[in-house]
């Protein structure tokens, strides 16, 4: 599937997962607009597409940091000085707190986490929906994790963590029905703890998998690619995966 005519904006994809949605997206020929936390973290990304042959109008890099609203705010008037729509939102920031002990984190690390997770995935849909709208196959895709899910109890990461991805949770179901009458699809994916080995690396894709293996980042692209390349009548909500 190409993706030639989209224009995607990914959050924290300077390292990990969300460096490798945007050089996926960029190799299925998207228009990627990519933000880190520091514009250095977000730029090496930027580079490391461009050094694979796309175009400097392709891929573009931004500093934002979720947890301040005015940051926000000027990662997506930036996007918008460079286009007039966004075609897929991806929300992947949120700030990581491992720790089965409530009593391990300091306040801050507790705020960080909330903030990052819960308010920036809010702050980020906010501030994008405006250029969403005036696409003609606008998509939200978040990365929630089983920590999200109901019951769950199966991560060592820490309560805050918990909390954060229970709140995305609860934001992209309310949103997804909201949006559904103005042609948004809001889709959510729910991976427990995954192997994060960088899946255009043919040492890594030349490897056996098995039933035993964790659940790899490339499932998780595949997932995003599939659900994006439905039909427009077709509304996959979300990803739900068996917990090792």
């Amino acid at each position: 599937m190409t993706l030639a005519h989209h224009r995607v904006v990914i959050t924290a994809a300077g390292r990990d997962f969300g460096r490798t949605l945007a050089l996926r997206f960029a190799d299925r020929g998207a228009e990627v607009h990519l933000s880190a936390r520091t514009l250095d973290a977000a730029e090496r990304v930027r580079d490391e597409i461009r050094a694979q042959g796309h175009g400097a109008d392709r891929v573009h890099a931004y500093a934002c940091d979720l947890t301040a609203p005015a940051s926000v705010r000027e990662f997506a008037a930036a996007v918008a000085a460079r286009t007039d729509r966004v075609d897929v939102l991806v929300n992947n920031g949120s700030r990581y707190q491992h720790g089965t002990d409530l009593l391990s984190a300091s306040d801050e690390d507790v705020v960080d986490t909330l903030a990052s997770g819960a308010t920036g995935t809010v702050l980020a849909t906010k501030a994008f929906l405006p250029l969403l709208l005036k696409s003609p196959r606008p998509d939200i895709v978040t990365m929630v994790s089983g920590c999200g899910e109901a019951g769950h109890h199966r991560s060592d990461a820490h309560d805050a963590f918990y909390a954060a991805k229970s709140a995305q949770a609860g934001f992209t179901e309310i949103l997804s029905r909201r949006l559904r009458d103005r042609g948004v699809r809001v889709i959510s994916l729910y991976p427990p703890d995954f192997d994060n080995h960088d899946p255009l690396s043919e040492a890594w894709e030349g490897a056996p998998r098995t039933a035993k293996d964790p659940l790899t980042a490339q499932s998780l692209v595949d997932c995003v690619f599939f659900a994006i390349g439905q039909p427009r009548d077709c509304f996959i909500k979300s990803f739900h995966f068996e917990q090792v």
